[in-house]
């Protein structure tokens, strides 16, 4: 049996902070629930979160602006992150897309389903994929309304240029089954299939590499939901059974914990298992997302990461109807065993300043 539940969040590189903000939000209709920022490295970069209205996995997009380098597009990574949207959908997405001038597919067809492909200002591709059976509730704005919005992830689009070892990888170390085959698509699914439990595979073997770094208008990796940390460490064992040596250590993401394996088309897979309190452990549900927050451990350094920051204006569908009520964070040392692998140092030498 899978250790895997399905997807837990989708992690790219965008580029300007508030140009990220403005079209997740307005554009593409995704709840901003978390700023904080990057825990690794020497500059300082936001981590900003999406999701649906309930935040649940599954529909938490992670996006670091990361305009200080750019990405290479190609081969071994994620090519687009696909969301589900009610039957019929697709058309009022189409003359969304078309009256904000965002660049997009047209209606196409995958599976059986229908999409339309669209492009995030830093390149980054988005899809919207009718699935009726997806009953999450979407976030919705002005523009974009409960019977048409996003429900959560449908599933990642990978590019590989070999099929058969990222098969057996997501099949023998992760529970996957394949499917269905549609031209140079192949579809696997976990559990119960579906919404937030899919992944697809797309066949490209001509197409060169993409770069692996964090960089502008690619995406660094998916993450897989899995149950405790007791888990992680089960499903590295089962890597390293299976001679995928190269897995981390579990690592303290404050709001979830991970580990990391590079799949053998080369793209980058985390699981992930949520901690306690998720994403309200250090701000109210009622106010997500409208303030920057950091880890206890880079806490005594705000005033010099802020000072790094591109300053960003949250929208106004984010902005809490009470006054700011402040939550005693839930240090890693109280919760977890997983702090021993993180880092809790740091020393921030600049921030996202183009080369």
């Amino acid at each position: 049996m899978s250790l895997v539940q399905g997807i837990h969040h989708i992690t790219v590189c965008a580029r300007g902070a508030q140009e990220d903000v403005d079209f997740l939000t307005q554009v593409f209709g995704q709840r901003l629930i978390k700023q904080t920022i990057l825990f690794d490295g020497r500059y300082a970069h936001y981590h900003l979160y999406y999701s649906n209205a309930d935040c649940q996995p599954g529909s938490v997009y992670t996006t670091f602006p990361y305009k200080r380098i750019p990405g290479r597009p190609g081969s071994g990574q994620i090519e687009s992150t696909a969301y589900s949207v009610p039957k019929g959908a697709v058309k009022f997405w189409v003359e969304h897309l078309d009256r904000h001038k965002v660049p997009h597919s047209g209606k196409q067809e995958r599976f059986g389903q229908a999409f339309v492909r669209l492009s995030h200002p830093s390149g980054l591709q988005l899809e919207v994929i009718e699935d009726n059976d997806d009953k999450r509730n979407g976030w919705t704005t002005d523009e974009v309304s409960a019977d048409v919005t996003t429900r959560g992830f449908h599933g990642p689009v990978l590019s590989v240029r070999e099929i058969a070892e990222t098969e057996r990888f997501f099949v023998d170390a992760l529970g996957f089954r394949k499917t269905g085959t549609d031209g140079n698509f192949h579809r696997f699914e976990v559990g119960k299939g579906g919404a937030a439990k899919t992944v697809t595979l797309v066949h490209e073997p001509e197409r060169p590499s993409g770069s692996w770094t964090f960089g502008a208008g690619t995406a660094h990796h998916v993450a897989m939901e899995l149950e405790s940390d007791e888990k992680l460490a089960e499903q590295k064992g089962i890597y390293e059974e299976l001679g995928y040596t190269d897995c981390s250590e579990i690592k303290d993401r404050n709001y979830f914990h991970s580990i990391y394996c590079r799949c053998p088309g080369g793209i980058l897979v985390e699981c992930a298992a949520t901690a306690p309190g998720a994403f309200a452990r250090d701000e109210p549900v009622e106010q997500l997302g409208t303030s920057l927050l950091l880890p206890p451990w880079f806490e005594e350094r705000r005033a010099e990461i802020v000072a790094m920051l591109e300053p960003i204006t949250v929208p106004e569908a984010n902005q809490p109807l009470a006054p700011p009520e402040i939550v005693a964070p839930v240090t890693a040392a109280a919760s977890d065993g997983a702090a021993g692998a993180s880092r809790r140092k740091a020393v921030f030498i600049g921030g996202d300043t183009p080369k």
